[in-house]
């Protein structure tokens, strides 16, 4: 079979309402254009592309959802010969902390054209925003829940900041941000730096960076939003 679609990684909104300020329009027009999708969750993914009246039927789309098991090919084969493919993530872009990675290695085993769209991603604004070094940086994803656990892999991490100049992110469940924030201003050194990201692209985005000891003194305003948290050596 001739392969005639493209596999386009398709970025989404971190917040609501900021169609205009972040997604390009070369995007909009893909989306406009694209009947078959993976995504992370079918009626979020309905919603989203409904927003922006595009001026199609959702009910002549075609959604397949992602999971932990690997796509399946023949799928993937039959929708591609009809026409393109997207990826979209609930949050920003896909396969980047997030689902999707999968079915972009099946289409480069299949010789099909994979492109990457531009877009919001949370962890390169952030990276980007805290002035700490974005040539060697790791993304943790969530460290773990337990306490004792969650103190070792921070104390893990901020020696990482200092043996290699590494800059660390990581996220926290909204909800048990406080508790995040609280292990850390108990574990880290004074002199460390931490940046909190939170609410990015959104009216009531909240980014600082200053040392941990400076943070025991501040209350900031993060519980239950969506936040990434970046720790770095300090002086």
């Amino acid at each position: 079979m001739e392969n005639k679609g493209v596999l386009y990684l398709i970025p989404t909104l971190i917040a609501a309402d900021t169609v205009q300020e972040v997604l390009p329009v070369k995007v909009v027009e893909i989306l406009r254009n694209t009947r078959f999708f993976y995504v992370e969750n079918i009626r979020s993914a309905r919603r989203f592309i409904s927003s922006l009246q595009l001026g199609i039927v959702i009910d002549d789309l075609h959604f397949v959802l992602l999971t932990e098991t690997p796509p399946d090919k023949e799928e993937f084969l039959d929708m591609i010969t009809q026409g393109n493919i997207g990826i979209l993530s609930e949050a920003g872009c896909p396969a980047i902390a997030d689902p999707g990675n999968q079915v972009v290695a099946l289409a480069h085993r299949c010789q099909v054209r994979v492109v990457p769209l531009t877009g919001p991603s949370s962890i390169v604004l952030a990276l980007m925003a805290s002035g700490f070094n974005g040539q060697n940086f790791i993304f943790h994803g969530y460290l773990p829940i337990a306490e004792q656990e969650r103190k070792s892999m921070i104390q893990k991490i901020e020696k990482n900041c200092y043996q290699y100049n590494q800059t660390q992110l990581f996220i926290e469940t909204p909800y048990r941000n406080l508790s995040l924030l609280k292990t850390l201003l108990s574990t880290c050194q004074k002199n460390t730096l931490l940046c909190i990201a939170s609410r990015l692209t959104a009216t009531d985005e909240y980014i600082c960076t200053q040392s941990i000891e400076a943070w025991k003194k501040e209350n900031p305003d993060i519980n239950k939003k969506e936040t990434i948290f970046l720790l770095y050596r300090g002086n």
